[in-house]
């Protein structure tokens, strides 16, 4: 049933002021940023709102935390302690390309092995896309991301800094002290699918020749023993060993074509 009453004596019957009922929402359409935010959360699988937030305000997008919770709630987005089995929850980046050049895109990955006393190693591994060179081999008993960071900024003051890093979703490579060492020196994080390692094809070709000719063929009888002589393989490999996916030459032919040796790890 229509009432024949004017707005004014309405609303004064349900003790409502006549500002409200004439105001118009001044909030701008919010479509493109949820898509920003749903392109955040497939490639950083691991981010709450808040790293989420971070990035948005690094990209210029100076809206309110609240506002970046709100719409990362009604997206569904909320991290899960235990997620599904085999549910990926990130996708291929799409401008993916091959490296034309040194340092334009290494790959990062950890390889487990252990001393002869049974202590456990983790050895941090990187390799160069397009030369296949092996700028560090790192081992230690624990690897935390303050760790990582010790050891990329230790190589790539000789080595220079990569355009971009393959990784997987590791807890190392996901941390805060990893993101923020790649924001300030330019270097993107394009992190692998969950259960997908031919995602990063080639640190984990490169992790299986480390492996089969330097792992399996020593004992390491302290982790300066260890050190020692896989950087001496590494020396090797870069130096010496011809790959054939690079016409049989040696990784430092291409990452050093003045005919430098490979630095120390």
């Amino acid at each position: 049933m229509d009432w024949d009453v004017s707005i004014r004596r309405a609303c004064r019957a349900l003790s409502f002021d006549t500002s409200m009922y004439h105001s118009k929402s001044r909030r701008h359409g919010q479509a493109g940023l949820e898509e920003r935010i749903k392109a955040i959360c497939e490639t950083h699988v691991r981010y709450g709102y808040r790293r989420v937030h971070v990035l948005l305000r690094r990209e210029g997008c100076m809206i309110n935390q609240k506002r970046t919770r709100r719409i990362y709630n009604e997206l569904g987005l909320q991290l899960r302690h235990k997620a599904p089995k085999r549910r990926v929850k990130a996708k291929l980046r799409e401008d993916r390309r091959d490296a034309v050049a040194p340092n334009e895109t290494w790959a990062m990955d950890f390889v487990h092995d252990q001393l002869a006393t049974g202590a456990r190693l983790r050895v941090l591994t990187v390799v160069d896309f397009f030369s296949r060179y092996a700028p560090v081999i790192d081992p230690r008993f624990s690897y935390r991301g303050e760790d990582v960071v010790q050891t990329l900024e230790r190589v790539c003051a000789g080595a220079g800094y990569p355009k971009t890093i393959r990784v997987d979703q590791g807890s190392e490579f996901v941390s805060r002290d990893v993101d923020l060492w790649a924001y300030a020196h330019e270097v993107t994080l394009d992190f692998s699918r969950p259960g997908k390692p031919t995602d990063n094809a080639y640190i984990e070709a490169f992790n299986d020749r480390f492996r089969a000719e330097c792992l399996n063929t020593h004992w390491f009888l302290t982790l300066a023993d260890a050190r020692e002589k896989m950087v001496a393989w590494r020396r090797y490999y870069n130096e010496e060993r011809p790959h054939g996916a690079i016409g049989d030459k040696v990784p430092c032919e291409l990452q050093n074509p003045d005919g430098a040796t490979s630095p120390p790890s």
